[in-house]
């Protein structure tokens, strides 16, 4: 659900201070250089090369390359409110999650910020499968400005060279809600599957490494018929993002939502090989930044009282447009969904944004997982404290009523 394979390797702490990206670098991170990983896949780094990277993958140079979202000119206040009271132990919540943020906010106010690993809010800290959420927000900006005619427009005419392929019967919103059809396999653990093969495709002459490799693959099932997760469709969409509006996706991010969100610090977007930001992956973000996001959409996600979406959008997006597998849950436009209304962006090792409107709430979990990237048990422990914290809120509501 997120990044595959960083370029990395044995040399990287010594290019780092060769190019003199030694001092750029903060305190914290240069105190972690030599923790840093030296191989290829995150999935198999430890504990401690993963803590030192999640918040360096933008800031180490020759470890990743990243494209500049700037800071607002006119940062959003994240007031503090009163304090939630919850019943459980927050920070033994954070040790079993091993938090590196945790925040709260309700009603537009900051209700809990605590942070953990070493790490503090002045930093930057890894999305992960969250940039998918980013990615379809920018979608529905494109289909507002006009660049994105309609959802129901086949991919291959953004993607002319998808044409021939599985992908020509596939629909944009086919791709936003991963029910393309396509065969595909999204198995970590098996360096065969789709998921591991696709970063190290040698592309066509002249071709993206990525259409190169997702033209090729066969139909599975009728189009619209079964969903899939895959990360493939989602750089995809922001492929399609890219050649339709013309604009890289840090660049559109910038215009469309980071400046309209008042966000405080800049972000990054890592960089694929092919110099193009990865769609479904790798926005390095600040904890209090995620939080304006969730705010922004909260609030109608509006640039001078219009909204960059076009009406309807988040009420399509962000409720369930097919099936899962799960109880009481199901899949939008790059978000999950939950049946009560609620849904969140969500990442590896324990990344995440959860938003409820009927609540006004918004939290953001920032992590590093100790059972790896789908720890079922973390994962579970975090659903629990979604629900803790809606019934904090909701008492204090009865106890507000006459």
């Amino acid at each position: 659900m997120a990044l595959k394979k960083v370029a990395l390797s044995t040399l990287v702490v010594l290019g780092a201070a060769a190019a003199g990206g030694w001092f750029s670098l903060d305190k914290e991170t240069r105190g972690l250089l030599a923790t840093m990983p030296t191989n290829r896949d995150v999935l198999f780094w430890t504990i401690p090369q993963r803590d030192a990277a999640f918040r360096a993958l933008d800031r180490i140079p020759l470890l990743a390359k990243s494209n500049v979202v700037p800071a607002s000119g006119a940062p959003t206040s994240l007031p503090k409110g009163a304090p939630l009271k919850l019943k459980s132990d927050v920070d033994a919540y954070m040790a079993g999650q091993r938090s590196a943020a945790l925040l709260v906010v309700q009603d537009g106010k900051l209700r809990l910020e605590h942070y953990g690993l070493g790490f503090d809010g002045t930093g930057r800290w890894t999305s992960f499968s969250v940039a998918k959420s980013f990615t379809s927000t920018l979608v529905g900006a494109a289909v507002k400005d006009g660049f994105i005619k309609s959802l129901d427009d086949k991919v291959s005419i953004y993607i002319p060279e998808l044409k021939g392929s599985a992908y020509d019967d596939v629909s944009v919103r086919q791709l936003l809600t991963m029910t393309s059809g396509v065969k595909w396999s999204e198995d970590y653990a098996d360096p065969n599957s789709d998921v591991a093969k696709f970063n190290k495709h040698q592309p066509e002459d002249g071709m993206e490494a990525l259409v190169s490799y997702m033209r090729k693959l066969p139909r599975e099932v009728p189009a619209g018929t079964r969903w899939l997760y895959s990360t493939g469709e989602t750089n995809l969409v922001g492929t399609l993002v890219q050649r339709a509006t013309g604009k890289s996706l840090a660049a559109y991010l910038a215009e469309k939502v980071w400046g309209p969100a008042g966000m405080e610090q800049q972000a990054t977007w890592l960089l694929s090989k092919t110099g193009k930001e990865i769609g479904g992956c790798c926005v390095q973000a600040s904890p209090r930044d995620y939080a304006r996001l969730g705010l922004f959409i909260l609030n109608g996600a509006k640039a001078k009282c219009q909204s960059i979406v076009p009406d309807g959008w988040w009420d399509e997006a962000t409720t369930k447009r097919t099936e899962i597998g799960q109880a009481g849950r199901g899949y939008g436009y790059q978000w999950w969904t939950y049946d009560d209304g609620s849904f969140a962006a969500r990442g590896i090792f324990g990344q995440g944004i959860f938003i409820d409107p009927q609540r006004k709430l918004v939290i953001v979990s920032n992590a590093n997982w100790a059972g790896g990237a789908r720890d079922k048990q973390a994962m579970a422990a975090r659903d629990a404290f979604y629900v803790e914290v809606k019934k904090a809120i909701d008492d204090e509501l009865a106890t507000l009523s006459p």
